[in-house]
């Protein structure tokens, strides 16, 4: 057995006092869970700003956002892992400072290279962030308070990703394009300042090798993730027939399977596959969470699309609109998730999940000129699906993992989600956009269509795309059934041992 020693943060205490304070805790890395969603919504809204003032093509405004997601994703497990070795407390501060000073070298942005250097730092900021804040709130809070300080940590979440595009579009507008980049300094600095004395003895989660970090491993998973979500991402716009297409999603897809090959029965693993094989917990809900994602994130930039090509509506009605799903998540994640402290995750999450593919079916029967009120209605049960299955979710994959994982465990869980996001957004805009022909997904990026017969297939895809989002999520509804119906035991390292 390893013997953790004391991770002596500021403050200079001894001994582990992240349960005696973990409500600061959860305060604590709420504002993490909260800046890096809002990082990645907010910057497109200002693009159009940001593009004259930096020059910047439609090639490098695509970047601006995707390096982000795609660093944030890549780093997302070697952060886990490294919080699982060094200390997820530690990691989480370093990761405030790093997005910090990122976002405020993007601020000072003078050309495109410059903004996108910024971005990837950025991403990786905000990977130490997500990979820490949900590890370091399962350590605090006892199994019996888990899904409630969850829940409201996924709330945090999820009002990030809510208030990107309403906030960022007030920055601009009323203080400049720079400043959304600036705002992230004094909320980091808020997050450093709550933090400021907690101390957690959750240190090396296994004992040292000579072998250290796993830098094979590392490489075939920048590899994998990075060339398939490229591939994913770009193939709308180069086409999914075309050679650069097919060759960065053929790179990632034999990225995965040697990744796997490699990582089995490695003691220094940079990623446990063995998790998958030893929990049903962990491996259903995983996968449940991915399809989730790919069943939902999509919704509310094709919806969006919808409002403002089809039905003629601004960008400030359609905005207003679309708060309705969010404004459900964040009003009841944390109910669902106390939930899931009494009753367990399999039903609430399964249920969760065929309540969203319920509300993608009404809005695959969208008209053209919708009723506002009905579509505001039908975005709520969205939103309400989300909130039943995402903290219940995550409950059951941090519970399912023992302590010493709890960092890996967290990255694996924010993968599922980033990826699943760039595929929702790869495979249903496709969906949406299949019948507008060569250069359709134009459509998506700058929000007007050429023609009244472009809107009028667009409706036709449009529904397409919510129906196949809703197959997608009962799919992961009869996979999440799958899973058992309470918290599988798990043997834990005790504290200090």
């Amino acid at each position: 057995m390893v013997t953790a020693r004391a991770d002596h943060g500021p403050g200079g205490l001894g001994a582990d006092n992240l349960s005696e304070r973990r409500w600061r805790v959860l305060g604590a890395t709420a504002i993490g869970a909260f800046i890096a969603p809002f990082d990645g919504s907010v910057v497109a809204i200002a693009l159009p700003r940001i593009g004259p003032a930096l020059h910047l093509s439609f090639v490098g405004a695509l970047w601006v956002q995707l390096i982000y997601l795609l660093v944030l994703t890549v780093a997302l497990i070697p952060a886990g892992r490294l919080a699982d070795t060094w200390g997820g407390l530690r990691l989480y501060r370093i990761g405030l400072v790093v997005f910090a000073l990122a976002s405020a070298a993007a601020g000072l942005s003078t050309s495109t290279e410059w903004l996108l250097a910024a971005r990837c730092i950025q991403g990786l900021g905000a990977a130490l962030l997500s990979a820490t804040s949900t590890a370091l709130v399962t350590e605090a809070f006892p199994q019996s308070e888990r899904g409630k300080a969850l829940g409201l940590n996924v709330t945090a979440v999820y009002l990030g990703l809510a208030l990107g595009p309403a906030l960022g579009g007030l920055l601009t507008e009323q203080v400049g394009w720079r400043s959304i980049f600036y705002v992230n300094v004094p909320v980091a600095a808020a997050s450093l300042a709550l933090g400021w004395g907690l101390v957690s003895r959750r240190r090396a989660a296994r004992p040292r090798t000579r072998a250290g970090f796993d830098l094979p491993g590392l490489g075939l998973l920048v590899i994998a993730l990075a060339a398939g979500m490229a591939g994913v991402s770009l193939a709308p716009i180069w086409g999914w027939t075309a050679p650069a297409s097919l060759a960065l999603m053929l790179a990632g897809a034999t990225g995965v399977i040697v990744l796997v090959a490699w990582e089995s029965g490695r003691a220094d693993a940079l990623l446990d596959v063995g998790l998958f094989r030893r929990s049903r917990l962990f491996a259903t809900a995983n996968l449940a969470a991915l399809a989730n994602y790919v069943a939902f994130s999509a919704v509310t930039v094709l919806t969006s699309v919808f409002l403002e090509v089809v039905s003629g509506r601004s960008p400030e009605q359609a905005g207003l609109v679309l708060v309705a799903a969010p404004a459900a998540m964040v009003a009841l994640s944390w109910l669902a998730g106390r939930a899931s402290d009494v009753f367990g995750s399999r039903w609430l999450s399964s249920g969760g999940m065929a309540v969203i593919a319920a509300g993608l079916v009404m809005l695959s029967q969208l008209p053209a000129q919708p009723v506002m009120p009905e579509l505001v209605g039908e975005l709520v049960v969205v939103g309400v699906g989300m909130a039943a299955f995402s903290s219940p979710n995550t409950s059951a994959v941090m519970g399912s993992v023992p302590r010493a994982q709890l960092g890996v465990a967290s990255g694996m869980l924010g993968t599922m989600r980033f990826l699943g996001q760039a595929l929702s957004i790869g495979v249903l805009g496709a969906l949406a956009t299949s019948q507008l022909g060569a250069g359709g997904q134009a459509v998506l990026l700058t929000g007007h269509a050429e023609s009244i017969g472009a809107a009028s297939a667009y409706v036709s895809g449009y529904h397409l795309a919510m129906l196949a989002g809703a197959g997608i999520a009962i799919v992961g509804a009869l996979a999440s059934l799958t899973r058992p119906g309470r918290v599988e035991a798990v043997r834990r390292v005790a504290p200090g041992a």
